[in-house]
């Protein structure tokens, strides 16, 4: 007979560990969550950028384990205005990225060299600039007009300024 009704696999379903597999969202692949951190979030098949965090810079930029994070670690954004939601917008985005703010900055060495850095994170917010955000920038901005050395800035943002 040409249509069979075929016999029904019994077997134990096994659930896959949450985050082993990530999906290119452009080409649609399935790649291995540690091959794609070995290519540097670049899809080997089409060649899609995933987004990367502050961690992953930190990591790639300075000489091993080599910054330190201030200026305005002790800053943390608020709802001065009590927008309805931005609080627990907020509260979302920093359990997301482990972040207080879209933006970081600090004293790091790169090829030995002291550098101030400031570099923001599109998983919180977008990136989006509020007045935490700018007065970390300008903490560091003068840190490194003070010490007299190099000022790197890589944003990633797309969020806009924030309310």
């Amino acid at each position: 007979m040409l249509f069979r009704k075929r016999k029904k696999i019994e077997g134990e379903k096994k659930d896959i560990p949450e985050g082993l597999f990530l999906k290119c969202e452009k080409c649609g692949e399935l790649f291995y969550k540690n091959q794609l951190e070995k290519n540097l979030w670049v899809c080997p098949k089409c060649g899609f950028h995933f987004r990367v965090g502050v961690d992953f810079y930190k990591k790639i930029l300075f000489d091993d384990g080599d910054f330190i994070e201030h200026f305005a670690a002790d800053l943390e954004s608020q709802d001065p205005l009590d927008f309805p939601g931005y609080k627990e917008k907020l509260d979302r985005a920093k359990a997301k990225t482990g972040l207080k703010e879209a933006a970081v900055s600090g004293l790091a060495r790169i090829n030995g060299r002291e550098v101030v850095f400031f570099l923001t994170d599109f998983r919180f917010l977008g990136g989006s600039m509020g007045s935490v955000y700018g007065e970390i920038f300008y903490r560091a901005a003068q840190e490194a007009i003070k010490r007299n050395i190099p000022f790197i800035s890589l944003t990633s943002s797309g969020g806009g300024a924030r309310m």
